[in-house]
Order: C-alpha cells, then structure tokens, then sequence
C-alpha cells in the first residue's frame, strides 16, 4: 500500500483526510489508522483488520469483509462491486438494483495511492453496513418492550 496524503470531499458530511502518517481522519478525529502491508487498526493500535494480498478484507476473528480492487470494491460476500472510484477521483456507489449514488470525490489518489483510497472508502461502508440496524418481521402473540 502507499501512503500519501489525500482528500475525499463528501457532499453534506465532512471530508476524510488520510494523512502521511497512515491516520485516516474526519473533521481532526481519528476514525483508523492503515500502514503499507495493509492493516488496519484503532486508535489504540488494536488491529481491526487486514487487506490479504489476493484482495480479500479480513477483519478480526478471520471474517471475510469484502474483496478490494485497484478502483473498485465488493460488499461482504458479495461478488459485484459496491464502489467504485473512476480515473477523476469520483466516488460511485451502486445499489444492488443497479442504481448510481455519487459519494464526493477524492483528491490524492492518483496511481498507487488509489488502492489505498479504495481500501478507506470500503472499509468505512463496511463499518456502516455492520453498524445498520436489521429490521425484522415476525408473527405471533405477545409483549414487546
């Protein structure tokens, strides 16, 4: 991985900033850190997980996060990208309907330093899609509280 610092300007939220240092931050506030074997780790430098050489994500206890590409990304256990970063830093996400959702733009990411703010972007949607709240239906009686 090569690190380098980089912006990504996200419409309505405050940019992500990745410093030289591997610190990936928002609005001055350490979200992670990531250094050039691909690790990621907390603010404590817990490790939270690792980008394998064949492109798979792991995070703690061996789960399988996704796969990375140079610009592009899959969601956990899935198989078509989720994000992408196209040649002008522009960040795409797409739905699993197909649908385009713009997600800003990075600024620093040019060459080698791109799969690194592929890494970044995915690792944070993954954060977000584990964090999501799974809604539930179910049937019968009784209390709820």
């Amino acid at each position: 991985m090569v690190i380098a610092p980089a912006r990504w300007e996200r419409s309505g939220e405050d940019p992500i900033e990745i410093l030289p240092n591997g610190q990936v931050v928002q609005d001055g506030d350490l979200l992670f850190a990531i250094d050039r074997a691909g690790r990621i780790f907390d603010g404590n430098n817990e490790p939270l997980g690792i980008l394998l050489p064949d492109g798979f994500l792991a995070g703690t206890d061996n789960r399988l996060l996704g796969r990375i590409g140079v610009a592009n990304a899959a969601p956990p256990g899935g198989a078509a990208a989720w994000l992408a970063i196209l040649p002008d830093g522009r960040v795409v996400y797409f739905d699993d309907d197909g649908e385009r959702t713009d997600g800003g733009v990075w600024r620093g990411c040019d060459g080698p330093q791109l799969r690194t703010c592929t890494l970044v972007t995915d690792w944070l949607r993954v954060q977000q899609a584990l964090n999501r709240p799974r809604v539930t239906v179910g049937v019968g009686i009784g209390v709820g509280f």
